[in-house]
């Protein structure tokens, strides 16, 4: 029924949402409202439980398999092309997977895209099943929808990059794992936004992969990873290197080489990163701060901060608060 029907407003009047149609079908009545905030809003006056706000502005995203597989023996192939995109991240172990038309080996941290149409194979345990021990896992989604058709087609990317995971992803991953286990398969919505931001991960780690497959280039993004996670703690160069099972000295070269810095030079940037926002945005006292940001004595800080940024931590605060009031 076209048309405005009526009008809902809140009540300062600040968003003003037109009924577009009602519909009746026996006992059953459903509310379509269009909405000037960009909201399509549904109202099925029957089963409010199913009643929510549509954003018109994302695209579906529908989850059709998601999990964590683990085998010792398994094949799976779609020879005549997938009915839907499959992203893999091996996480252990290892397994063939077709790749430009060759079965390739991969091996952890080895991330596979396809999309709908493209052949795929996956084979493990071919010569037999695997040792428990050398069994392969891999966390995989399986979907459709016009939001996965907008993301794929935005940009170019291999069928397989090494990418260095650091547990971020995983933990993402996971999230979406256990809400779409919910019965019904969770919230449709959550189950969307959780694919997004997998998606806009993936990608970020797809650039920021090594050129190669080598495990060098793989040890150093792992090495960047593990200063970011642990940057507010007393971490010391051999806890570094111990995370990649490498000398001090080799992992200090390898690390240089790949980003232009030392190890110590990065993690202090990442402190004081930290420090910066503390500074601009927190009550917490000076000696906080530093505590805080994983720089430890405030006299450290201070020599530190006035040695970047030419003024001590305190008067780059007074300034800023003088230069943000109205």
């Amino acid at each position: 029924m076209p048309g405005t029907l009526g009008r809902l407003d809140n009540a300062d009047g600040s968003c003003r949402h037109g009924v577009t149609s009602l519909l009746r079908s026996c006992s059953y009545y459903r509310i379509e409202v269009r909405s000037s905030c960009s909201d399509n809003i549904v109202i099925n006056l029957n089963n409010p439980a199913e009643n929510k706000v549509r954003r018109s502005g994302v695209k579906k995203i529908e989850v059709q398999l998601c999990d964590y597989s683990s085998h010792t023996e398994f094949v799976q192939g779609y020879p005549d092309g997938l009915p839907t995109y499959i992203i893999r991240l091996q996480a252990e172990g290892m397994s063939r997977a077709l790749v430009g038309g060759e079965l390739t080996e991969i091996v952890p941290g080895d991330l596979l895209l396809f999309r709908p149409g493209e052949r795929y194979e996956l084979r493990i345990g071919e010569r037999g099943p695997l040792p428990a021990a050398k069994r392969s896992g891999d966390y995989f989604v399986m979907c459709v929808g016009e939001g996965m058709d907008e993301w794929w087609a935005r940009r170019e990317r291999p069928t397989l990059s090494r990418i260095g995971e650091d547990g971020r992803i995983r933990a993402v991953w996971q999230q979406l794992i256990l809400e779409h286990r919910r019965l019904g398969g969770g919230d449709a919505e959550l189950v969307a936004l959780l694919t997004r931001a997998l998606l806009a991960m993936l990608d970020r780690a797809i650039d920021e992969a090594p050129d190669s497959r080598s495990a060098p280039a793989l040890n150093a993004l792992k090495m960047r990873s593990f200063i970011e996670s642990r940057s507010t703690e007393a971490l010391t160069l051999e806890d570094i290197a111990m995370h990649v099972r490498l000398s001090v000295s080799r992992a200090g070269h390898l690390f240089k080489e790949h980003f232009g810095v030392s190890m110590i030079a990065y993690l202090q940037q990442i402190r004081m990163h930290r420090a910066l926002n503390l500074l601009a945005y927190s009550q917490l006292s000076l000696e906080q701060i530093a505590a805080e940001s994983g720089l430890g004595s405030y006299a450290y800080f201070h020599r530190l901060f006035r040695a970047q940024y030419g003024m001590s931590p305190g008067a780059y605060r007074k300034k800023r608060s003088a230069s943000s009031r109205p």
